[in-house]
Formats: C-alpha cells, structure tokens, sequence
C-alpha cells in the first residue's frame, strides 16, 4: 500500500489537476537505481582512463563531477522531468503549479542536493520530506518542484458514433483542444454542466441543442463519421 498524499489544482481554465506526491521510499529507490547506473558507467570508463596516468585520473575526475551534478540535472530537463531511476519507478518532477519541469527548475533542485545530504545519508531531506505538506526536500521548496507519481498511459480513445458537423468558424489550436477536452470529460459531468459549456460556444441556440450541436462538431474534430 502506497502511504503517499493527492494534490489537488485547480487551473486557470476551470480544470482540476490531480497529483499524487510521492514519499520518502519510492524517491530513495529511485535514487538508489540511479547511484547505480553513474557508479557503473564510472567503473566502466576508469579502466581504460587508468592507463594515461596522471592525465587519465585528471579526466576520471571531471567526468566523476559531471556524473553527480549534471547527470540528473540534464535527464530531468530533456527526459519530462525524469532520470532513469524515476521512470524506472513511475516518478516524475513537475514544478508546483504541475507545469513541466524546466531547466532551471532541475538546476536549482539539485544544487541543493547537498542541503539535503547534511549530515548524512539525506537526513535531512528525509525530515523535511516527512515535516512538509507536499513531500518536497529543500531542493524542491527552494525550486517549487514536486515529485508525483506518473499517470498510467490512457486507453485509446475509443471511436465516437453518431453524426458529426463541420465547425462554423475557423478552429485555432487552442479551440481543438477545448473541443478534445470536452469529449474525454463529457462522460463526468451532469447534462446540465455540459449544456453551460456549450451555451459558451453557441449562446444563440436552447441548451440542449448547443450541447448536441457542440458534440457534433467535437466527433468532427476527431474524425468521427
């Protein structure tokens, strides 16, 4: 049984966003995985580096910093906010507002690392993981970061039957997505709310048929007969 919270966001859009925060044992698993994989990939180079001398342990050297403070920085940055450790366990970092994770954002979270490391072990981070709402080290309350659990991947959507229309105006990106959101959420909410969304798009038409008609151009949009 997983001991971890929900965070609940409500955004600018009127949507709630659910996150489910990850504790102290799935991120030190993670961690662990990770410690693993750059103790291994420095085992593998420090053989051949050892024959150069000097030079080569010079170079071992630097490769070790660039291991422990770049190598998550860059996966979480360029990899959706995870390193091989967190995908391997289903985490992810996000920012606060569950924006995704930027470079910055990953930078500062783990600049902090040693914060979290004093005096050992990550005790620190661990007491101030169990001590905070949200489950966040030092490194993530300085960077406004969490880490959540990674969604399972959705079903495909399936095909929707019924008539469908051509929109009357010209479809921006931002309107598909409305009409897209619409679809997958039109199944969890009241007829009522739905035909409140659509008086929105057609306020010249009863409720009932601005939902219909809004559902019709929406199977449009997705490509529906």
């Amino acid at each position: 049984m997983r001991i971890d919270d929900q965070l609940h966001i409500d955004t600018p859009e009127g949507a709630r966003l659910t996150l489910s925060l990850a504790g102290p044992l799935p991120r030190a698993l993670a961690y662990g995985i990770d410690l693993a994989i750059r103790g291994l990939a420095l085992a593998l180079v420090a053989i051949p580096l050892m024959l150069f001398g000097r030079g080569g342990m010079g170079l071992y050297l630097v490769m070790l910093f660039l291991m422990e403070w770049f190598y998550p920085v860059l996966f979480e940055a360029l990899w959706q906010g995870r390193t091989p450790g967190k995908r391997m366990m289903g985490l992810a970092v996000v920012h606060g507002n569950g924006a995704p994770l930027g470079f910055n954002g990953s930078l500062v979270r783990n600049l902090l690392r040693t914060a979290d490391l004093f005096p050992m072990f990550y005790l620190t981070g661990f007491v101030v993981m169990l001590i905070t709402r949200r489950s966040q080290r030092l490194g993530d309350l300085a960077a406004d970061t969490l880490v959540i659990h990674t969604p399972p991947a959705r079903p495909a959507r399936p095909h929707q039957d019924g008539d469908s229309e051509a929109p009357d105006w010209p479809l921006s990106r931002d309107d598909q997505l409305v009409l897209l959101a619409f679809t997958d959420r039109g199944a969890r909410l009241s007829a009522e709310r739905q035909e409140e969304l659509a008086a929105l798009a057609y306020p010249e038409l009863a409720p009932a048929a601005a939902r219909e008609k809004l559902q019709r151009v929406a199977r449009h949009v997705l490509g529906g007969a």
